[in-house]
């Protein structure tokens, strides 16, 4: 019974932490600057997501991010121009306030190749 608790309590810790972002994501760049046309080249549409009722807003934000970064890697961009962020709103907060808690943030954006 001990072995079931703790798998249950490092599961809902894992279900807590943001999307991790692969080491090769990590320069993309994202901007609210749409990039120069003749030194970029668009790739496409893209949107990141981090969804958790439990998750921290800094961790939904961070993890959308990595998200984010990560699509524009796996699609060859290096830049990412950011056109919307949403938070959806779950509900009262944890603390009885009656006020609104975040359960999810999605970023959509345009993703670029761009030369240095």
């Amino acid at each position: 019974m001990k072995n079931i608790a703790t798998i249950l309590i490092l599961l809902a810790l894992t279900a807590c932490a943001s999307i991790d972002l692969q080491p090769e994501a990590a320069m993309v760049r994202l901007t609210h600057t749409e990039p120069s046309a003749d030194k970029c080249q668009f790739l496409g549409d893209i949107t990141g997501a981090q969804d958790n009722i439990f998750a921290s807003s800094e961790n939904l934000e961070t993890g959308a991010r990595h998200d984010l970064k990560n699509k524009a890697h796996t699609m060859g961009g290096n830049v990412v121009y950011l056109l919307t962020q949403r938070a959806v709103e779950s509900g009262v907060l944890y603390d009885g306030s009656g006020g609104q808690d975040q359960s999810a943030v999605v970023l959509t954006g345009n993703v670029y190749k761009c030369s240095k």
